[in-house]
């Protein structure tokens, strides 16, 4: 009899598969998220990375021809990282299914980083609450990318706002939006996640305008985007729904978010400084170069804790709602 349930058991949670293999990977991502020390996919495919462009480097290449490797490092690192995401969900699933949708469930769940984005703000936050200000500065210098040696409460607030609304798109909403895709294919969540989650990968690392990446990283740079466009698109509209006020939301981003060089993170940042009734952007030093960065948002209300932790909040919503969404779609198409 006790057979028999844990096969009829088996049975359905095949049948319901990527459904259920969403929800634990997101369920995963908040009970857990990335615990210090343990390995991740992303480390992996950053030392190839790292690799691949010091070698080019050394090659002393014209610009031609660091473009044309770029375009190869840029694709064979997302495909090569969704084929052996899906190399390894195969593996696991020839030892039993099982252990398969296991293994996908914490691959799945290593391309989502909503708890480890709510640790990295709390991180910087409990310092600089008990009035410890070189904490603060330390500490906010692992996760963003601006000096902040000499930033005061107010341009710490700030910044973490800035990196809790941009992330929330590239870190959370985006690789789920992919995860919810490859649930529609036949190759399933993880291979497609994890495309994703390198093609993010190599711009935050290659993909910036300053040598010596101009060059190498422009494919990654503008491919990430691309990827990225429709995702940060949604999340601007749910991010609107969720805030009460979307007529407003819409309005101040179809007003600031283009001011923004990026076409993805201002569009995120205006959303969530709509949502909030605060102003985001002004001077960033990056590397002694100060680099005046356009005002999203109206100034209503000071950026303060409780702040980002409200956008944290709507961050949470919004995966919540399309997860929701997503299985519901993927449970109905089943039925069908």
């Amino acid at each position: 009899m006790s057979a028999l349930w844990f096969s009829a058991l088996e049975f359905g949670a095949l049948e319901f598969h990527q459904e259920l293999v969403l929800v634990l990977a997101a369920g995963l991502d908040r009970l857990v998220g990335d615990p210090w020390g343990w390995p991740h996919p992303v480390q992996a495919i950053g030392w190839v990375i790292d690799r691949a462009s010091r070698t080019v480097f050394r090659l002393k290449l014209s610009p031609l021809a660091e473009r044309s490797l770029g375009v190869l490092l840029g694709l064979g690192i997302i495909v090569g990282s969704g084929v052996a995401g899906w190399g390894v969900v195969y593996l696991a699933q020839r030892l039993h299914p099982m252990v398969g949708a296991g293994c996908e469930v914490v691959l799945l769940a290593s391309c989502l980083a909503g708890r480890s984005l709510r640790q990295a703000a709390e991180d910087v936050l409990a310092p600089l609450q008990a009035g410890d200000i070189p904490t603060a500065r330390a500490r906010l210098a692992l996760y963003v990318g601006r000096d902040t040696e000499h930033l005061d409460q107010p341009e710490i607030l700030r910044a973490v706002l800035e990196t809790v609304s941009e992330n929330a798109t590239d870190g959370v909403l985006a690789p789920l939006f992919y995860a919810l895709v490859g649930a529609l294919l036949p190759m399933g969540s993880v291979p497609v996640a994890l495309a994703y989650k390198a093609a993010s990968t190599l711009d935050s690392m290659v993909g910036y305008r300053e040598a010596p990446y101009t060059n190498l990283g422009w494919f990654s740079a503008r491919f990430e985007d691309g990827l990225t466009w429709l995702p940060c698109r949604l999340t601007v509209v749910t991010i609107s729904l969720l805030s009460g006020q979307p007529g407003h939301v819409l309005r101040l981003c179809r007003r600031d978010a283009d001011n923004d060089p990026s076409p993805n993170a201002g569009w995120s940042e205006t959303a969530y400084a709509a949502a909030l009734g605060v102003q985001m952007g002004g001077k960033n030093t990056y590397r002694g170069q100060v680099k005046e960065k356009p005002l999203l948002g109206d100034a209503v209300q000071p950026i303060t804790g409780d702040r980002i932790f409200q956008a944290l909040a709507l961050t949470r919503r919004a995966t919540l709602l399309w997860l929701a969404v997503g299985v519901a779609f993927l449970t109905l198409q089943t039925w069908l």
